[in-house]
């Protein structure tokens, strides 16, 4: 009968725990899909504005050729407004993009 009534009492506890663990996360499937695809894109802007970068150094530097620039331009262009186009869909501006690191500032530099 111990061996039942401690089975009792951890069973409760688990259900209490998974009760205030269900309370304190927001387990809304569309915010998860928000936050996660919000994420994503901070990620992919940041590799973004990393080419962009290269690639200006590399024009500036004159190791591109005219239709390499042109293609770089045209690509650069391309994923800026599909990103664009993706921030609207999960309704996330630009600014949502830009995660706040404390002490190390903003993720991406203001532009």
């Amino acid at each position: 009968m111990d061996e039942t009534s401690d089975a009792q009492r951890v069973n409760a506890a688990l259900s209490r725990a998974s009760h205030t663990l269900t309370e304190r996360i927001d387990t809304d499937r569309d915010s998860v899909e928000r936050d996660l695809m919000k994420l994503v894109l901070t990620i992919i802007e940041l590799l973004r504005q990393l080419m962009e970068r290269q690639a200006l150094r590399r024009v500036d530097q004159g190791d591109l050729s005219e239709d390499q620039e042109e293609r770089v331009g045209l690509t650069l262009l391309l994923l800026d407004e599909r990103m664009t186009e993706l921030r609207e869909r999960y309704g996330l501006s630009a600014a949502d993009l830009n995660l706040d690191l404390g002490p190390l500032g903003t993720l991406l530099p203001a532009d």
